[in-house]
């Protein structure tokens, strides 16, 4: 499983691309992050069912795992891109370089265990 950030920003957006292509690519299956915050009940379920899981925020500000943690849900596997050294700002013109940087941090997490 994996869930995104999706926020509002490159970073957000950036967690919203990996995810999406990592599913493509059969990697890994994005997950309704917004279900989870929306307390339904099959969601949250899912959520804390699942063996495995990647959390992706965009910045520090871990809305996703923000999330988790209200939903009880237990976090797994977690990155933030701007720990990735990615600055946040509110360039939509996401390169090709740092989708390739995230989705490589994400098969990290999952394949280094």
């Amino acid at each position: 499983m994996i869930l995104s950030c999706s926020g509002g920003s490159n970073v957000g957006q950036l967690s919203n691309q990996a995810a999406v292509e990592l599913t493509r690519e059969g990697v890994g299956k994005m997950f309704c992050l917004a279900g989870i915050g929306g307390q339904l009940s099959g969601f949250v379920q899912s959520a804390r069912d699942v063996p495995e899981m990647v959390t992706i925020d965009g910045c520090s500000v871990g809305c996703a795992k923000a999330i988790l943690e209200k939903a009880r849900v237990p976090l797994k596997s977690y990155l933030v891109l701007t720990d990735l050294g990615i600055e946040k700002n509110k360039n939509f013109e996401l390169s090709s370089h740092d989708i390739r940087r995230v989705k490589e941090a994400v098969k990290a997490l999952l394949f280094e265990k």
